[in-house]
């Protein structure tokens, strides 16, 4: 009896990797529109293990391990209008899904009315920006930390 095996997008497949051209471009900085950079710094700090390392009448950046893009929350005057058409996809490094949850809760998400099932969980930031919970969890963040 043959074992079907599991149908992988063509990203996964070794035979495709190898042919591909090497990277050229990291991403250095992920870049966050908002009304309040403190907040948002202080919430995406808390949740992603990051520090603040600069601020400034503009905005304030927060950065995590030596090989993770930093992310700046920038101040700008429109509102949040629409779902978001980028987002992050969070993954439990010390508990299982459900003590992740509580402890997103506790520093201020909020579930999402946008709920599409599967093994995540759709929540916002203090600003409404959609991100998702994962089931899987994955390996904290390396030390050190980027020297200020």
């Amino acid at each position: 009896m043959m074992t079907a095996e599991p149908i992988r997008p063509w990203w996964h497949d070794p035979k495709v990797i190898t042919r591909l051209p090497r990277m050229t471009s990291r991403v250095g900085d992920i870049v966050i529109d908002c009304a309040d950079p403190e907040l948002l710094a202080a919430f995406w700090s808390g949740v992603l293990g990051y520090r603040i390392f600069a601020r400034d009448e503009t905005g304030v950046a927060i950065r995590g391990a030596t090989v993770s893009p930093d992310i700046l929350f920038i101040r700008v005057p429109e509102v949040k209008s629409a779902k978001n058409r980028l987002h992050f996809d969070v993954c439990p490094t010390d508990g299982d899904q459900a003590q992740e949850l509580d402890r997103l809760l506790a520093l201020g998400a909020r579930r999402s009315p946008i709920q599409a099932g599967g093994s995540w969980v759709v929540l916002e930031d203090p600003e409404g920006n959609e991100f998702c919970l994962m089931a899987k969890r994955i390996a904290a963040e390396p030390e050190p930390f980027h020297e200020p």
